[in-house]
């Protein structure tokens, strides 16, 4: 003990015998380090359960998965100005948190942890699991979700077929195909032996999981089936852990609205050309939006613009086609209404416009990136092919001649420095930029 504290001032009081004894336990203390003082004991458990439901973690395996909570509870993964501990958690009303993101505990690279649903979705969908078995509040959702039809039929198939997904309200699988169905699953990051389109390694937990993800927001799925490292604009997936995904780090697109005319154009002429591949790929999937936001959008810190959020995105398979036998209304179940509602009522695959996503995008974003930003007459050739791309009346081939347009209008708008490093310094050689 310090000098000059109370407790130092009451030992005084003791007997020779107990001082010696206190000296004894003392030094026994300080030559055992493997046991740590008992008061911090609960103090991990604490952190450690708190760090748990903060997570989701207590709700699995109605989650997404476990792949990165090792991360988590090595303080491998750190949100920004906090660590994973009682005192250092974010609010959990966020949808997503800035984090840094550890291989060695030395080296730290910037991401992005994103909840599956808000906190106040997620007791929404909790409630509806329950009220569906007409349970209390505090059920076992997990018990629930196994019982369902629909599970039952998923742990007798051996393949992902499209009659297991009907029914479920993500655009992902509106327009389901035997082809993409097995892209799911032989590139499902969430099992160990993936590769194979037959789930014979899926484990039951396993196959809640992604059934349980599929329903809610198959965002962490598009980013596993589409992986930027094959060429795909979407940020890579990480892992998962509970209730949350841990992708690469991007600033969202609302954050560059008041940017310089020059990176405006830049940003704008990439997300055209990101609606482009989206449209038209070697793959044969057509990609749509169902809805758009500023916040769908983000940019990596060399200036490449990526999808952020791709829980919107829609997917119609061009070379093998949809199947559709199966009435919706016949197979919606507790599944279906996790999120939407059991009332929404999904549009045809043949009712998808070409255009739809660029309508969407000329509408309600690149006005706030392009408007006032040029001088005449440029300015007004922008605006009236903004305009033209922006009209929902106009035919497919119109919307897509105006986007064109607007694109070859903003190509010499962007400049070549290093402020764009992700075409620097090739745009100095390479036409293509």
């Amino acid at each position: 003990m310090e000098p000059g504290r109370g407790p130092e001032a009451a030992a005084l009081h003791l007997s020779l015998p107990a001082l010696l004894l206190c000296a004894l336990a003392l030094r026994c203390t300080l030559s055992s380090p493997a046991s740590p003082p008992p008061s911090l004991v609960p103090q991990v458990r604490s952190s450690y359960n708190f760090g748990r439901a903060f997570l989701g973690l207590d709700k699995c395996n109605a989650c997404i998965g476990t792949s990165i909570c090792k991360k988590f509870f090595k303080e491998e993964i750190r949100f920004n100005d906090s660590l994973a501990s009682p005192l250092g958690l974010p609010p959990d009303h966020s949808p997503s948190y800035p984090a840094n993101y550890s291989d060695d505990s030395k080296s730290w690279r910037a991401v992005e942890i994103f909840r599956l649903l808000s906190t106040y979705q997620h007791e929404i969908s909790d409630s509806r699991i329950c009220a569906s078995a007409s349970a209390s509040k505090t059920c076992s959702i997990e018990r629930i979700l196994r019982k369902t039809g629909r599970f039952q039929k998923w742990l007798q198939a051996k393949r992902l077929t499209p009659d297991l997904v009907q029914g479920l309200a993500s655009p992902l699988l509106r327009c389901p195909s035997q082809r993409l169905l097995d892209r799911v699953v032989r590139r499902y990051a969430e099992v160990a032996d993936a590769g194979s389109i037959f789930m014979d390694h899926f484990t039951e937990r396993d196959k809640l999981r992604l059934l349980y993800t599929l329903a809610v927001n198959t965002h962490p799925i598009l980013l596993q089936i589409f992986p930027g490292a094959e060429g795909w604009p979407l940020p890579k997936y990480l892992g998962s852990c509970g209730r949350f995904l841990v992708s690469t780090s991007t600033r969202p697109l609302q954050e560059f609205f008041s940017a310089p005319p020059d990176q405006a154009a830049d940003l704008a002429y990439q997300l055209l050309g990101v609606l482009e591949s989206l449209r038209s790929n070697d793959l044969n999937y057509f990609f749509y939006f169902t809805r758009v936001d500023a916040g769908m959008f983000g940019i990596f810190t060399n200036g490449h613009l990526f999808i952020r959020d791709a829980s919107a995105l829609g997917v119609i398979d061009k070379q093998e086609g949809s199947y559709t036998t199966f009435k919706t209304a016949d197979n919606k179940d507790i599944f279906s209404c996790l999120v939407s509602g059991c009332q929404a009522q999904l549009p045809s695959c043949d009712m998808v416009p070409e255009k739809q996503s660029l309508v969407l995008v000329c509408r309600q974003l690149l006005p706030r990136l392009l408007q006032g930003r040029f001088h005449s007459p440029v300015q007004e050739e922008i605006d009236s092919a903004l305009a033209q791309c922006g009209e929902d009346t106009r035919s497919d081939p119109e919307v897509l001649e105006a986007a064109s347009r607007l694109k070859a209008m903003l190509r010499p708008l962007r400049t070549c420095d290093p402020r764009f490093a992700y075409r620097y310094p090739d745009c100095k050689y390479n036409e293509k930029f």
